[in-house]
């Protein structure tokens, strides 16, 4: 069977932060109406904590005030409106509570029968800007049947080494969610094809709305292709039915029909330090895991040294 998702992104603009969530449940059963057969929904980064209205140092009191745990009614309340709606949910993210009460910029996804599957601490704020504690893990999730899927957020993507590390554990599609008011959105719309490039994988980069964002959405295939686009910053919706079984055929035969990063390295080869890191490259590990393995993709977490 065809390994494909109907993905649409919305680009909207933020809803403020504390807004009732009958408006966002509204807005994601008009995109299901718009769009036919469409399997998972993804908003931009903190599509619920709008605050742009507001001074840096009281916005950044807004989000703290507003920040809520995981296991709060917050999540319940999404998980009830993935249910409600039958699709794969990524709400944008949320100003997280943590256990010590640190505030983590936290993408969610919920399946379609409400369970929060996943969930991904933004590893990169956007320093000094933000107020975040950075994530420490990288996240990927699986969709039984079609495949892997990891998660990125806005300025992750500036760094090559999350996607690398998606790839690494066996994402075939990233899902980057984004809250990109600057100019450098024109950046960014590289990036989404060099990641998706050297990684081979898809890339679906979902930008929040004028007047606030600079929008320009997009969806990438693993040859970097741009299959969708909005080329502006008006709300819209961009759809597309990727097919991950792409990934499978690009990896084997080569971007272009040439190029096999995953497979650069032979057994014999000997180990490359990364003084970077602090770590190296083995060869025998120099593979992407597969979507078929044990690994613990619901939490995402890496446990490898």
């Amino acid at each position: 069977m065809p390994r494909t998702m109907r993905i649409a992104a919305v680009q909207a603009t933020p809803q403020p932060i504390g807004a009732p969530l009958d408006a966002f449940a509204a807005e994601l059963r008009r995109v299901l109406s718009d769009s036919e057969g469409v399997e998972l929904v993804m908003y931009p980064e903190l599509h619920l904590f709008g605050s742009e209205e507001e001074a840096p140092e009281r916005r950044n009191a807004m989000l703290r005030e507003s920040a809520a745990p995981l296991d709060g009614p917050l999540a319940a309340e999404l998980g009830a409106i993935a249910r409600d709606a039958g699709v794969w949910l990524i709400p944008g993210s949320v100003c997280e509570l943590g256990p010590a009460g640190e505030l983590f910029n936290t993408a969610l996804v919920f399946s379609p029968a409400g369970e929060l599957v996943a969930s991904y601490r933004k590893v990169f704020p956007w320093r000094p800007y933000e107020p975040y504690d950075p994530g420490d893990r990288f996240v990927v999730f699986d969709i039984e049947g079609v495949g892997r899927f990891g998660l990125s957020i806005c300025y992750d993507a500036w760094f090559p080494e999350v996607t690398r590390h998606l790839g690494w554990m066996g994402a075939e599609a990233v899902l980057n969610i984004v809250k990109t008011t600057t100019p450098d959105r024109a950046q960014e719309l590289v990036l989404a094809r060099a990641n998706s490039i050297v990684n081979q994988t898809f890339t679906v980069s979902v930008n929040c709305a004028g007047p606030i964002g600079k929008g320009q959405s997009l969806i990438v295939d693993p040859e970097g292709a741009v299959l969708r686009e909005l080329g502006d910053d008006r709300p819209g919706v961009i759809v597309e039915t990727i097919d991950l079984d792409a990934v499978s055929r690009i990896r084997e035969e080569g971007t272009a029909g040439l190029n096999r990063m995953w497979d650069q390295f032979l057994p014999t080869d000997p180990a490359l330090e990364l003084p970077l890191y602090g770590g190296r490259i083995e060869a025998a590990r120099w593979h992407p895991q597969s979507t078929t393995s044990t690994h613990p993709t619901t939490s995402g977490q890496d446990t490898s040294k």
